[in-house]
């Protein structure tokens, strides 16, 4: 699921709208809306998201925050190092190889780091292997 997919679906559940009757709403297919939901479609249009936001009322910061979102939701990236740093490089192949793997907390460092607007509990909080699990969890 997208940034974008995600947020559309809370809206549409908020708001108990049905996918068929949405859809219809958008004169798009079920199937259309339900893949753009779950990020199985390219990055939605500008066109798309203002149909969205005429279609559910949406208006000002919260049909900025929803093209923000959009725009940040193509679920096959593409990232050029061309040019840059050999370190760039294997990061950007390693995160490619690993996300898949990655758990919520893994994602919210990650985020932490390339995302000012991260959530600041994700900067500050340190964490340290669990010898036991192997996992990590917060320092003590």
């Amino acid at each position: 699921m997208t940034p974008f997919g995600e947020k559309l679906r809370a809206i549409r559940s908020a708001r108990k709208l049905a996918l068929k009757d949405m859809a219809a709403g958008l004169q798009v297919s079920p199937a259309y809306l339900s893949a753009m939901e779950h990020g199985r479609r390219g990055k939605p249009s500008r066109r798309f998201v203002h149909r969205v936001c005429q279609y559910l009322g949406i208006i000002w910061d919260e049909a900025e925050e929803l093209q923000n979102l959009a725009d940040l939701s193509h679920p096959r990236v593409t990232v050029d190092t061309a040019g840059l740093d050999p370190k760039a490089t294997l990061a950007a192949n390693l995160l490619a190889e690993n996300i898949a793997a990655m758990d919520a907390a893994a994602l919210d460092r990650l985020l932490a780091l390339v995302d000012p607007k991260a959530p600041e509990k994700a900067v500050t909080e340190e964490t340290v292997p669990d010898e036991e699990e192997g996992e990590t969890g917060p320092q003590t």
